[in-house]
């Protein structure tokens, strides 16, 4: 069995919650944060009857500058250590530009991308001090180009995030290991709205399945799950937008 502290933020629900289960399977530890305690308190509570691992919980808005580097440390010193931090709460909102819905974008935008900054800032304070750590972020294959309609915004958050991962990984902190995870289309409650059937969808414990597989790895990139995702990427990347269009 492994052995160590993954804190993941947006545990209470979709990918989050089903990454706790899976890493408290693998014998991890967790801190586990979201804004919605009831539901995590019920996770936590879950995964310590299943697991017998120890998991602790805290309320988080991740757009709340101070409180994310206080619940932070307050996990960091709680536990001891740090081993794992990842950057998973995230929005799905979203409108095309212009059409009046500018506050369903700027929510997106402050929770995908400057909560992200302030996650990031607050894992890497910890992992400087104690001189090691592994910081995950999970970015979305939408990241790899400009996305239309109610997506824009949430691709460039994406874009924005593997950005800074990308910065903190050219940084070369020592002990640091940086991950970005690029999930394809795994169902989740943020796309469960979406009522046709999506091309390559798959359900959250296998997507998921996935992104633990990789995160463990320390994979410094990972498109998930590696087929059809990782030959998509490629392709996403060098393709017309017109053709992009088809394939989003």
């Amino acid at each position: 069995m492994t052995s160590g502290v993954v804190l993941i933020t947006g545990a209470s629900s979709g990918l989050g919650a089903e990454m706790a289960r899976q890493f408290a399977a693998l014998g991890y530890d967790l801190a586990l944060c979201a804004r919605r305690t009831e539901r995590l308190d019920a996770l936590a509570e879950e995964i310590r009857r299943t697991s017998g691992r120890r998991v602790e919980t805290a309320a988080l808005d991740v757009t709340d500058a101070d409180a994310v580097p206080a619940v932070f440390t307050r996990f960091a010193d709680s536990f001891g250590t740090l081993d794992r931090v990842v950057v998973n709460a995230g929005l799905g909102k979203g409108a095309p530009l212009g059409t009046g819905r500018a506050d369903a974008n700027r929510e997106t935008a402050m929770t995908n991308f400057v909560g992200a900054l302030a996650q990031c800032e607050a894992a890497v304070e910890v992992f400087r001090r104690q001189g090691r750590g592994h910081l995950v972020v999970i970015s979305s294959i939408s990241a790899l180009r400009g996305m239309r309609k109610s997506m824009t915004t949430y691709a460039a958050t994406k874009a924005g995030v593997a950005a800074l991962a990308e910065g903190l990984r050219s940084e070369r902190i020592p002990g640091l290991d940086v991950s970005v995870v690029y999930p394809g289309y795994i169902r989740s409650e943020m796309n469960e709205h979406v009522q046709q059937k999506t091309r390559f969808m798959v359900d959250t414990p296998t997507g998921v399945r996935a992104v633990v597989a990789a995160i463990e790895a320390r994979r410094v990139k990972a498109y998930v799950p590696a087929w059809p995702w990782a030959p998509i990427a490629r392709l996403m990347r060098v393709l017309p937008l017109s053709v992009v269009r088809k394939l989003t």
